[in-house]
């Protein structure tokens, strides 16, 4: 999955997405000028890469909305239940918010978010009012009714970061955590999240974190053969997707070169590799990988699989009204 400069692709841009290896493009912020500019820029890139393709955002809400003007407001999902008198009305502002955040985007023909957050609000600097709560049991009851929001557009759940991000301090973008902790405190704290809506198959889809556990594996989550095969497929019978972190933020540099990055998170058993703000980084891993994907195993095939099981670009209809309510709740919220 590749990202793009501007508001309109690059001619080199538009020669990517031809290539064989190429399976989606994330849209940030500098990709958005207003709706009918990002409407052209998602047809652009459809047409030019001539095979079906995923796009996807980052638009979770609070300080990490990616397309502001001309959307509604997501507010931060710590906002929820801060804001909330009682469990009922929690529930309704988490699913109006997956509502409205899948409705416009969905409208825009972009496929899902990267959401929702299932991380915990602990120490993290990066996680914080992402995270719908300090404790587990609400962040499984509230990402449940997004979820549900979302599903009510047809919007696949992408829950980040496996196994659990918010319970060590540093930011993995600019820094390699490492968690300390043993995995059982690990499996009560934060990753039962995880376990409890895979248990519910409410997932689609799963990132990992650049994150060290050191008692249980001495890679990073999204590198790691333990976590992602044992722990994640094997002990929790996860079969959907699973998408690595930007392989260009500081917690993956480890793994070494782009293209070793890439081929480490492939084999440890992510099936999509995000390549993004480093243009020069993807293109090395699109000639890395050509010859893998020239002729490709059976398992890299079941990734292709895997991942393409969340093209589905049909809209509900119907959903004017609970749109139109959505969106006021979401409102109310957010002036709280």
């Amino acid at each position: 999955m590749l990202d793009c400069q501007a508001e309109e692709l690059l001619p080199e841009e538009k020669e990517k997405l031809t290539h064989p290896v190429v399976g989606g493009v994330i849209l940030f912020s500098r990709n958005y000028h207003d709706k009918r500019q990002l409407s052209a820029l998602v047809q652009d890139i459809r047409r030019f890469a001539k095979r079906p393709v995923l796009i996807a955002v980052d638009h979770e809400g609070g300080r990490v909305q990616r397309f502001r003007e001309g959307f509604t407001a997501i507010p931060a999902m710590g906002d929820i239940l801060r804001q909330s008198e009682h469990q009922d009305e929690s529930a309704a502002y988490a699913k109006a918010c997956g509502l409205v955040l899948a409705y416009e985007l969905k409208t825009l023909d972009i496929d899902f978010s990267f959401a929702p957050v299932l991380d915990i609000n602990g120490v993290s600097q990066v996680i914080g009012d992402r995270a719908f709560s300090d404790n587990a049991d609400d962040v499984i009851r509230l990402a449940a009714h997004l979820i549900q929001g979302l599903k009510a557009v047809n919007m696949p759940a992408i829950g980040k970061h496996f196994p659990g991000h918010g319970s060590v301090a540093p930011d993995s973008h600019v820094a390699l955590p490492v968690d300390e902790r043993e995995f059982d405190e690990i499996r009560s704290t934060d990753m039962v999240v995880f376990e409890r809506l895979i248990e519910r198959a409410l997932l689609d889809g799963v990132m990992p974190a650049h994150v060290i556990y050191n008692q249980v594996c001495d890679k990073p989550a999204g590198f790691s053969t333990k976590w992602l095969q044992d722990i994640l497929k094997q002990d929790l019978g996860y079969g959907g997707a699973v998408f690595s972190d930007d392989l260009s933020m500081h917690g993956a540099s480890v793994a070494g070169s782009y293209v070793e990055r890439a081929e480490a998170a492939l084999e440890a058993g992510c099936d999509m590799v995000l390549a993004c703000n480093n243009p020069k980084g993807a293109e090395t891993i699109l000639d890395g990988l050509e010859m893998r994907f020239a002729n490709p195993s059976h398992n890299d095939l079941q990734k292709q699989e895997r991942v393409m099981a969340l093209y589905d670009r049909i809209m509900p209809v119907g959903l004017n009204d609970k749109y139109d309510s959505a969106v006021e709740l979401v409102k109310r919220l957010s002036e709280r």
